[in-house]
C-alpha cells in the first residue's frame, strides 16, 4: 500500500467518532518575536495528549474482527503507547505495550490507566524490539508499529487535513520528526491539497538522524545521545523515509537551549502546556529567523505529555 490523500481522507472518516478536532491557535507576541504569522495546530489537546491517537485509532479500527480479537502490541517510550492503549480500550480489545524502563513516569502511568499490559525493557531499540517480539510470540497480538505502518501514517495525516480545512494560503508547514509518521502523513496531505506550501521537518541537533539521512539520501541511525525531546529519539523508518525524501522540502535542527526557549515561550505566552518534542517546531524558527521572516506558517504542536517537575527544573 502506498499512502495517498484518499487513505488520509478515509482515515479522517474512520476516526471521526473517536478523536477530537483540535483547535488552531495564534499568538500575537510570537508573531512579533518571529516576524512571521504563526498558526499552531494544538495536538496537545488531542485524546491521550498527542497526535499519536489519530494513527493508533485508524490502525486499530482498520483491523478485521478476527485480527482485533488477538489484541494489539507495540513498543513506545510514551505517546504511541498511550494512544494505542486508549484506541484498543475504545474498541474493547487488549493492548500489550513494551516500554523502556526510563520512560517518563507520567507516560507510564497513563498507559497503565488505559488498561494496557505493560512490559518494561532496557532502553535502546534492540532491547525494545526483542521484548516486543517475545510479547507477540506469547500473545499472538497484531503489531501496530509506532510509525512504519501505512494505517498509522494515514491517521497522522488527518491533523494536516483539518489544519488546511481551516487555514489557507500557508507558505510553510512544520512538523517534528522522530520516526517520521507525522511528517510523512503531513507531507502527503499538504502536497495533495496545497502543492505550493513547503513542508519542513524539525529535529533536535543532538538527535539529527533525519536531517543527516535527508542530506545523504539514505537512512542514518539516530545518534545515542540524550535530548529533552524524548518523543523524537527514534530513527526514521523504512516506510516513512522514502515519503520524506519525496515530499518534504527540508529539515532544520535546533539546539537544546533553543528548544527550551521555545517551550518557555509557548507555556508563558500562549498559556498552554506542550512537550519539548512539540516545541521543536517553534525552535527551528527561532534558530533560523531569516528563513521564516514574513511567512505564514503552520506548526503542528505534536503533544502535551510532559513531566512537569522535570521540565520546571530545566526551565
Amino acid at each position: 500500500m502506498t499512502v495517498t490523500i484518499k487513505n488520509i481522507e478515509d482515515a479522517a472518516k474512520r476516526i471521526h467518532p473517536y478523536i477530537k478536532r483540535t483547535p488552531v491557535l495564534t499568538c500575537s507576541t510570537l508573531n512579533r518575536i518571529t516576524q512571521a504569522t504563526l498558526f499552531f495546530k494544538c495536538e496537545n489537546f488531542q485524546k491521550a495528549g498527542a497526535f499519536k491517537f489519530r494513527g493508533a485509532c485508524n490502525a486499530v479500527f482498520s483491523l478485521s474482527d478476527s485480527e482485533a480479537r488477538r489484541g494489539v502490541a507495540t513498543h513506545s517510550s510514551g505517546n504511541h503507547a498511550q494512544a494505542l492503549a486508549l484506541a484498543a480500550k475504545t474498541r474493547g480489545i487488549k493492548a500489550y505495550i513494551v516500554m523502556p524502563s526510563n520512560s517518563a513516569q507520567v507516560k507510564k502511568q497513563a498507559v497503565a490507566d488505559y488498561g494496557a499490559a505493560i512490559t518494561f525493557c532496557e532502553p535502546g531499540l534492540a532491547a525494545r524490539e526483542a521484548a516486543l517480539n517475545k510479547v507477540i510470540e506469547e500473545t499472538g497480538a497484531v503489531l501496530i508499529h509506532p510509525y512504519d505502518n501505512e494505517q498509522v501514517i494515514s491517521g497522522q495525516g488527518t491533523a494536516a487535513l483539518e489544519f488546511l480545512d481551516e487555514c489557507h494560503d500557508i507558505d510553510i508547514m512544520i512538523a517534528p520528526i522522530g520516526g517520521g509518521g507525522l511528517i510523512a502523513g503531513t507531507a502527503i496531505a499538504v502536497k495533495a491539497l496545497s502543492p505550493t506550501t513547503q513542508v519542513i521537518g524539525a529535529e533536535p541537533e543532538r538527535v539529527n538522524d533525519a536531517y543527516l539521512s535527508f542530506k545523504k539520501g539514505e537512512r542514518v541511525p539516530a545518534p545515542n545521545q540524550h535530548t529533552i525531546c524524548d518523543g523524537l529519539l527514534t530513527s526514521v523508518g523504512k516506510i516513512t523515509f522514502p515519503i520524506i525524501l519525496e515530499k518534504v522540502n527540508d529539515i532544520y535542527t535546533a539546539s537544546e537551549q533553543t528548544i527550551l526557549n521555545a517551550l518557555r515561550y509557548i507555556w508563558e505566552r500562549m498559556k498552554i502546556v506542550v512537550e519539548p518534542s512539540a516545541a521543536v517546531t517553534l525552535a527551528i524558527i527561532l534558530a533560523n529567523p531569516d528563513m521564516f521572516k514574513g511567512k505564514r506558517i503552520g506548526l503542528i504542536l505534536s503533544g502535551g505529555n510532559v513531566d512537569i517537575k522535570a521540565i520546571a527544573e530545566l526551565l
